[in-house]
């Protein structure tokens, strides 16, 4: 697979995966399931975090099918955080604070990324993203105060507001 995938690509690429690694000789198979997280649960990727970029992105290696990783982008759904290239100090200082918190969350290992969706940038995707011991990683951030609700749309700036410095 290629980094750098849309989302529609993203799904759709495992079962195409699937149908292509059929051994020759033998009718390719029905499409197959997605793949599950350990909980059993469909449409659940396991990822491998390469680095978090900032406050509410991180790369990450998705293992989309067996045997098959896709390196992208992963935005997080529902939320914003402050940006490194900052226009005041206190946005810097919301954006550094940010991208501590969700290196700490990831680094709780055993990350999933779901409800995978398109992004207006290519070569990132929107999802959801969880650990073992934090299941909504974008609702961990809200409640330690170093993001915001974010639905599309405009975004409001973040300097003049109060950012929590954890």
């Amino acid at each position: 697979m290629v980094a750098g995938i849309g989302a529609s690509g993203f799904v759709g690429g495992a079962v195409i995966g699937a149908a292509v690694m059929s051994h020759p000789g033998r009718p390719a198979a029905a499409a197959a399931p997605p793949p599950c997280a350990a909980d059993g649960s469909l449409g659940r990727y396991a990822a491998d975090v390469l680095r978090v970029i900032d406050g509410d992105t991180f790369e990450a290696q998705v293992h989309v099918w067996l045997g098959h990783m896709l390196t992208t982008r992963v935005r997080l759904r529902g939320i914003d955080a402050p940006e490194l290239n900052a226009r005041c100090a206190e946005e810097r200082a919301g954006a550094e604070a940010a991208r501590a918190a969700l290196r700490g969350l990831l680094d709780e290992r055993a990350v999933t990324v779901w409800n995978i969706g398109p992004d207006k940038y290519f070569g990132r995707v929107v999802a959801d993203a969880g650990t073992r011991r934090t299941p909504d990683i974008s609702a961990a951030l809200l409640e330690q105060g170093v993001a915001r609700r974010y639905d599309g749309g405009h975004r409001d700036g973040w300097c003049g507001m109060r950012v929590s410095r954890r």
